[in-house]
């Protein structure tokens, strides 16, 4: 079942206590589009680059079944580009540089061979824009994701406000829950959150897990314990995007199919954290993932 991803594609320049990157790609778009693939075969991509995007990224993504003719190229322009440099504990980072550059003046396109998409997965933009996609598609997908971030509550929030009343489901983590919502209690947030429009809220709590919420019913997937953690750039997306390709391939849009679909955005963001950027979600194997979910499964199966 088709699936639309609008967000980010990028380059990225990474310092962890494991290491650090010169440019590599990144972007929300990146991420979520990849990891989706391993689920539908029908993922279409709206996004922007400069002409210093690699070509072969953009092969990578077509390998995967993504579509890209919503991927557009400003000639004599710079894609976007965001450096960063995380602390010991991973959990906190430092902003060291950010260049809008071809995002600054963004303008989502959408392709008539994308208007019939059945499920919509907004990255992390600007709330104006992700409101611009919603508009400009014929038809209301049957299922809305929307990721965002703190920046957009503390400079956009009557904006974001305005775009939450437009999806189904929103993805975005503890701290920015509480910065939504006003609570400190996640519980009390997600009542307040929903209550802006979402009729469900997923709250990502990193290595700690995430929480799903829809109404007074609540869940709680586990975070797989590794051995070693080298780049959580990205594990969000590459969990929304295991999030979305999942229920584009079963259809199921019930609370129990959203269960379902968090312990494989899971299992999916538990591999993007193994190497630096995009490179371990590019060539996964079914049985590598299927061993991976299995894992999550044996984490939390027990009997009373």
């Amino acid at each position: 079942m088709s699936l639309l991803v609008v967000g980010s594609v990028a380059f990225d320049a990474i310092e962890t206590p494991f290491g650090k990157t010169d440019k590599i790609v990144g972007g929300a778009a990146s991420y979520i589009s990849l990891a989706a693939s391993y689920f539908t075969k029908s993922t279409n991509l709206v996004a922007v680059v400069g002409e210093d995007f690699p070509q072969e990224f953009v092969q990578h993504l077509n390998k995967h079944g993504v579509d890209t003719t919503g991927l557009q190229v400003k000639q004599g322009e710079k894609s976007f580009f965001w450096s960063g440099k995380y602390h010991t504990d991973m959990n906190s980072r430092d902003t060291l540089v950010t260049e809008l550059n071809v995002l600054a003046n963004f303008d989502p396109i959408i392709p008539e061979a994308y208007q019939n998409c059945e499920y919509l997965m907004l990255g992390n933009l600007t709330p104006k824009i992700q409101q611009t996609v919603l508009e400009r598609l014929h038809k209301r997908p049957k299922l809305v994701v929307l990721d965002t971030m703190n920046f957009w509550m503390e400079i956009a929030l009557d904006d974001l406000k305005e775009t939450l009343k437009m999806v189904d489901v929103l993805t975005i983590n503890d701290e920015e829950a509480r910065l939504l919502s006003g609570e400190y209690s996640l519980v009390k947030a997600a009542a307040k959150i929903q209550a802006m429009g979402p009729k469900y809220l997923i709250i990502k709590k990193g290595e700690n897990g995430a929480l799903l919420f829809h109404g007074t019913e609540v869940f709680f997937a586990p975070a797989l314990p590794l051995e070693e953690v080298f780049d959580p750039t990205g594990a969000g997306d590459t969990f929304a995007g295991g999030f979305i390709g999942y229920i584009a391939k079963t259809g199921d849009i019930s609370f129990e199919g959203m269960k379902n679909a968090i312990i494989y955005g899971s299992a999916m963001a538990s591999f993007c954290v193994e190497k630096f950027g995009t490179e371990r979600i590019i060539d996964l194997s079914e049985t590598e993932l299927n061993a991976r979910v299995h894992a999550f499964k044996n984490l939390v199966n027990f009997s009373l």
